[in-house]
């Protein structure tokens, strides 16, 4: 007899941070079992709805929303919004029969993995950063298995369920990162030690300020400049950039081949999000990271400090950064001793193959 289909859940979502390792694992599980049936869980509004069907799976939108830290009537609207939200979620898990249910974080995880909790479907958790998520915290204790990105995170979870596998990454690009004649050619950029700035697809304000506000220490030296300032940023740095006709200084507002931008770095200026950090790891060359401040429970900073713990990269606060990050970039680029500290660090971080560990992991639960 014929071995049915398996229907997998994944849920959760609100950030790229979300999104695209819950995609990256569905891949991955379809490169193991290509007959695999999915359905996306996200929430009304978020990233993932237009995310997950271009990227060619279905998903539903539940009404659920993020809890107020303050009191404030929106929490009264978000009580509504959960139960909505369960009895949803116990409507879609009804129909769809899924076999195990994934989730990677954010609102939409909590009411589909406590339905299937309740019901005894295997659920399985996809930690992403150093520091549990409520949501996360809660559903752990009667989730089978628990990935996580960092050592240490039995602090917020049960041991035994704990599987280290890193945060699945773009393998595809990362496999590219050795051709960096190719990447000054793509990027007209000098043979010359280059600083990369990457803020995220949007920018990061903070980063953009610093650079614009010590662009002339960038201009007059022999270094040059690869800078993603994202949309919002881009005029402003591309302005500052072409006041004094600094040659050295490449402005873009989105780099679509980060695998030449990786290449033709010497060191990386960038955020500290969970996936950005295990993408570096991989990457392994020397990083300065500015994590925002405008993150649940300061992840950000979290995140970056268990690589500082580690000499795997250097720190620097958003409010210190106008003032300390040219200038701790231009000094740690003088410093090979440092650099190759950094880089080797870095690289025992790196966690390769993520993406394909918790597929794997989620079919043993089906």
């Amino acid at each position: 007899m014929k071995q049915k289909n398996k229907n997998i859940i994944i849920s959760g979502g609100g950030t790229g941070g979300h999104v695209f390792p819950a995609i990256s694992i569905a891949n991955a599980i379809k490169e193991i079992e290509p007959e695999t049936n999915f359905l996306f869980v996200g929430a009304l509004g978020k990233i993932e709805m237009q995310k997950v069907p271009a990227a060619g799976y279905k998903i539903i939108g539940l009404p659920v929303a993020g809890l107020q830290r303050r009191l404030t009537f929106k929490n009264i609207s978000f009580i509504f919004k959960l139960i909505s939200s369960l009895r949803k979620s116990k409507k879609i898990i009804k129909e769809f029969k899924p076999d195990v249910v994934v989730g990677v974080g954010g609102y939409a995880s909590g009411p589909v993995l406590r339905i299937a909790n309740k019901i005894g479907i295997p659920t399985l958790i996809q930690e992403q950063n150093s520091y549990a998520g409520i949501t996360n915290k809660m559903l752990a204790k009667k989730a089978k298995k628990i990935c996580v990105a960092y050592e240490g995170m039995d602090k917020y979870f049960p041991k035994n369920k704990i599987i280290l596998t890193g945060n699945p990454v773009r393998q595809d690009l990362l496999n590219k990162i050795s051709n960096k004649s190719e990447a000054l050619k793509h990027f007209e950029l000098e043979n010359k030690k280059t600083i990369l700035v990457i803020g995220g697809s949007l920018g990061a304000r903070t980063i953009n300020q610093s650079v614009i506000e010590n662009i002339d220490k960038i201009g007059k030296s022999e270094l040059q400049l690869l800078w993603q300032t994202g949309k919002y940023y881009y005029e402003e740095a591309k302005e500052s950039a072409n006041k004094f006709d600094y040659k050295n200084i490449k402005v873009l507002d989105f780099i679509n081949r980060m695998d030449l931008a990786y290449a033709v770095a010497d060191i990386i200026i960038s955020r500290a999000g969970a996936g950005t950090i295990s993408e570096l790891c991989l990457v392994k060359k020397p990083v300065i990271l500015v994590p925002s401040p405008n993150v649940a429970e300061d992840h950000q900073a979290k995140n970056a400090m268990a690589l500082v713990n580690k000499d795997a990269a250097i720190m620097i606060k958003d409010s210190e950064a106008k003032e300390k990050l040219i200038d701790s970039a231009l000094n740690l680029i003088k410093n090979e001793e440092k650099i190759k500290s950094l880089s080797d660090n870095i690289k025992k971080m790196a966690l390769p193959d993520s993406a394909k560990i918790i597929a794997e992991e989620v079919l043993k639960l089906s």
